[in-house]
């Protein structure tokens, strides 16, 4: 057994000096480009704001947009929202665009279930909220919204099959991201304003409450499931 764990140890240490020897390069013009945005961000945000009110339109329109196909992961977009315009109004763009998406992913699913369900049982996490189809589950799918690293693109489809009220829809998934959505907007005003100190303090605070979350999201997907079975 301590042989087989000390050739994986070996192994990961060899792929990840392989990967640092061929990628080096590659890492250092990425940090070099961030840093170089970093120095003209004043720059960019006053280009943003010279476009008037078609800047926060085009970020709203990404957002939905990333919810929609995730051509780009939602974190990303989040903190670029705080670092554009800060973090209230990061926020309240950010909503506004999350829950655009939000409704337009439960709106193809409900008007074309035919073409969808067929790919979303594709994946695992269809079979795991399948009792939610039979149940709506408010409280649970509310919780969903909120709960760190679920997958809350594919939950917007996936509600779209069953009955739950389009306004109720709205609601939850809405205000259900809005925590996760501060968090970010916020990290993205802090970078803006070069506080390092307040960025990795936030983010530490959301590893604290995001890794004990995902280290037993099993246990936690376990008990929605569990509580699904209760209401019916």
């Amino acid at each position: 057994m301590r042989k087989s764990r000390l050739i994986l140890v070996i192994g990961a240490l060899g792929v990840s000096i392989l990967v640092l020897t061929l990628f080096g390069a590659n890492i250092s013009k990425i940090v070099e480009w961030g840093l170089s945005i970093l120095e003209k961000k004043e720059a960019i945000r006053q280009f943003v704001l010279s476009l008037g009110p078609f800047g926060p339109l085009g970020f709203i329109l990404i957002q939905a947009l990333q919810v929609v196909f995730s051509p780009i992961p939602g974190e990303a977009t989040g903190v670029v929202g705080g670092f554009l315009f800060g973090k209230w109004l990061g926020l309240l763009y950010s909503t506004i665009g999350l829950g655009l998406g939000s409704f337009i992913a439960f709106s193809i699913s409900r008007y074309f279930r035919r073409y969808v369900e067929g790919w979303l049982k594709k994946s695992e996490w269809y079979w795991k909220l399948e009792g939610l189809l039979e149940h709506q589950g408010i409280f649970i799918c509310f919780f969903l919204f909120v709960f760190p690293g679920f997958p809350k693109d594919f939950l917007c489809y996936f509600l779209g099959l069953t009955r739950m009220p389009w306004q109720v829809f709205v609601f939850i998934s809405t205000v259900g991201r809005i925590p996760g959505t501060l968090m970010l907007s916020w990290q993205g005003a802090e970078l803006y304003n070069g506080n390092w100190a307040g960025v990795i303090s936030i983010l530490v605070v959301t590893l604290i409450v995001v890794g004990p979350a995902w280290y037993y999201r099993e246990k936690i997907y376990a008990w929605v499931e569990a509580k699904t079975k209760e209401m019916s």
